[in-house]
C-alpha cells in the first residue's frame, strides 16, 4: 500500500499551485525560449506603443476594438437657437435636419522580424526587449502622423477657401495659420511662416473662443524648434506666470507647461512642409480635444509563425484604425521655420 508519509532521503521540489509547474533558476530562464513566448511579446509592445503616443491621449479615442465594419457613422447635429415665447402662442420648433459624419477604418500597419532558430538558441532575453520597442515604437508612429495629417485641415480661423468653420479646410494647411498671428500660410516663393508669439496664441486662442470651443481639453503640439522658442520667452518660463517652484519648473525639466490654460506637449511627429523654393516649415497644432477622432479597431497585436524553409520564427505585430476631424472649428495648423 502506497504511503504519503516523508521518509529522510526524500527531495522536495517547490509547486506553483496555480501553474502545477516547479521553480526554475534563474540562469536557466533567462537562456530559455521563453523570451519568444507570444504573450509576453504583446504585453510588451502594447505597453511600448503606448509610451510613444502623444496625439492619442489629447483627441477624442472611439473604442471599436474586435468589431465589425469598416466605416463608422457619427451623428453631428445642428445647433439649435433658441425662441421667444410669446403670450397665447404656441412655442416655435425646430426643423432641422440632422446630419452625421463617416470615418474609414482604412490604416493597417504592420513590423516584421525574422528571427532565426541560431538567434532563438543563443541571444539573450535583450533582444526581445530591442524588438517589442522597436515594434511598438514604429506601430505608435504611424498612428500620431496620421492624426497629425489630420490636424492639418482644421479650419478654426476659416482663413482659407472654406468660409464655414465647421467643414474642413480644402486641402491641407489651406486653413492654417503663421505663428505671429491669424495671417493665412502661404508656400509662395520663400513662404511666409513665423515663429509663435505672444499675441499669436492670443489670437489662435480667441479663434477656438469665438466657436464655443470648450476652455478644458486644449492642448498645443509643437516641434521641439517650438518649443526653443517658447523657452526662451521670459513669460513663459518665469515663476511668476506658470506657477511651478523648483523641480517642476520649466527650465530644470525642460517641460513648456500651459500657455493661456492650454496645455503644451512636444512631438518630434508635427508635420513638415516647404514652401515653393524647398525652405522647410514645420507644423504646429493647436486645438480642442473634440476637433479630432482616433477610432481603434484592432489594438497593437502579435503573432509569430515558425518557417522550417528558412528555420526561423517570423514575428509581426500589427494595429488597425481610422482617423478624422470630429469638430474642424475646434483647432488651427500653425505654420512655423523649421
Amino acid at each position: 500500500m502506497a504511503s504519503n508519509a516523508w521518509n529522510p532521503g526524500d527531495t522536495f521540489v517547490n509547486v506553483d499551485v496555480k501553474t502545477g509547474q516547479g521553480t526554475v533558476s534563474a540562469a536557466s530562464r533567462t537562456r530559455s525560449n521563453s523570451a519568444f513566448i507570444r504573450e509576453l511579446w504583446e504585453d510588451e509592445i502594447i505597453a511600448s506603443y503606448k509610451s510613444n503616443l502623444v496625439m492619442p491621449q489629447l483627441v477624442v479615442v472611439m473604442d471599436h476594438n474586435r468589431k465589425k465594419g469598416d466605416t463608422i457613422h457619427v451623428p453631428n447635429p445642428v445647433r439649435g437657437s433658441a425662441s421667444e415665447k410669446l403670450t397665447e402662442s404656441s412655442v416655435t420648433l425646430i426643423a432641422a435636419q440632422e446630419e452625421k459624419k463617416q470615418y474609414l477604418i482604412d490604416q493597417h500597419w504592420e513590423y516584421s522580424r525574422l528571427i532565426e532558430d541560431v538567434v532563438d538558441v543563443q541571444a539573450d532575453d535583450s533582444l526581445r526587449r530591442f524588438y517589442t520597442d522597436d515594434a511598438g515604437f514604429a506601430l505608435a508612429r504611424e498612428v500620431d502622423t496620421k492624426i497629425h495629417d489630420e490636424g492639418q485641415f482644421l479650419n478654426a480661423a476659416t482663413l482659407g477657401s472654406v468660409s464655414d468653420a465647421t467643414d474642413p479646410a480644402a486641402s491641407a494647411l489651406d486653413g492654417a495659420a503663421i505663428g505671429s498671428g491669424l495671417t493665412q500660410w502661404n508656400a509662395a516663393t520663400s513662404g511666409n511662416g513665423a515663429a509663435l508669439t505672444d499675441a499669436g496664441i492670443r489670437a489662435f486662442t480667441q479663434s477656438l473662443d469665438d466657436n464655443d470651443s470648450p476652455v478644458a481639453g486644449r492642448y498645443m503640439v509643437i516641434p521641439p524648434v517650438a518649443k526653443n522658442t517658447l523657452l526662451g520667452e521670459t513669460r513663459y518660463t518665469q515663476e511668476a506666470f506658470i506657477g511651478e517652484r523648483g523641480a517642476e519648473n520649466s527650465i530644470r525639466n525642460g517641460r513648456v507647461g500651459d500657455v493661456y490654460g492650454t496645455e503644451v506637449f512636444v512631438s518630434t511627429n508635427c508635420g513638415s512642409v516647404a514652401s515653393a523654393d524647398s525652405t522647410p516649415y514645420r507644423v504646429v497644432l493647436f486645438f480642442q480635444e473634440e476637433a479630432m477622432l482616433l477610432i481603434e479597431q484592432l489594438r497593437p497585436r502579435v503573432q509569430d509563425q515558425y518557417k522550417q524553409e528558412f528555420l526561423s520564427t517570423l514575428m509581426t505585430a500589427d494595429t488597425l484604425f481610422g482617423t478624422g476631424l470630429l469638430r474642424p472649428e475646434g483647432g488651427l495648423a500653425i505654420v512655423v521655420p523649421a
